[in-house]
């Protein structure tokens, strides 16, 4: 299988998410880009530097996930999202796959508020967030589970674990500590997982299951 090639502009970003969705998920994320500008305004949901570079650094980023997902996963059960944030990786997916079930939980209120929007406005139907702690929401088989600074390794593990079961893909982007934080983990897990590179930064790594 040929490597996509690395993304390194805002242009590229774009061009890159364009080839997992149609006209009408880029519609979507425009949407999405527009709001989530608006609401970063009122709530620090990303960084104002990576403002310029939405596209590259949050958006492309969550859509590169799916080169590490099995195209079966639609109707094999929920894509299950982890501490979803200003959205990434799991809103983008939900756009760019409306088709799939994707649940989006997110503890912190006005956050979840936030996302609960975005599912509205971008018609996404079958989507839906939980503004709750993982731990209190009761338990489903995740087809997929993601992630995207929402804990350490093995905390994440021992948290999902009730979601999971053996035909559950992770893919977890741990940015420039992937490898650090897979290497650090019980023989195990070393074994179910591998680091992936990111397309959206080189010295960035995405754990995956095998």
């Amino acid at each position: 299988m040929i490597e996509p090639e690395p993304i390194g502009d805002e242009a590229q970003a774009r061009d890159y998410v364009a080839g997992w969705g149609d006209a009408a998920a880029m519609e979507r994320l425009e949407r999405f880009d527009d709001l989530l500008l608006a609401e970063n305004a009122r709530q620090n949901l990303i960084a104002k530097p990576s403002e310029a570079e939405l596209w590259q650094r949050h958006i492309a980023d969550s859509a590169q996930l799916l080169e590490h997902v099995p195209r079966e996963t639609s109707g094999a059960g929920p894509w299950l999202d982890l501490g979803t944030g200003a959205g990434f990786p799991g809103l983008v997916i939900a756009a760019l796959r409306p088709q799939w079930e994707v649940v989006l939980v997110e503890s912190r209120a006005r956050r979840a508020e936030f996302l609960a929007t975005c599912v509205r406005e971008l018609g996404l139907s079958r989507c839906r967030v939980v503004g709750e702690r993982l731990e209190r929401i009761e338990p489903f088989p995740a087809r997929v589970i993601s992630a995207r600074a929402f804990a350490p390794l093995d905390k994440l593990l021992r948290l999902s674990a009730p979601f999971s079961t053996k035909q559950t893909r992770y893919v977890l982007p741990k940015g420039r500590s992937a490898a650090h934080e897979l290497g650090q983990a019980k023989k195990p897990i070393r074994a179910m997982f591998h680091v992936e590179h990111s397309l959206t930064d080189r010295e960035a790594g995405i754990i995956v299951s095998a």
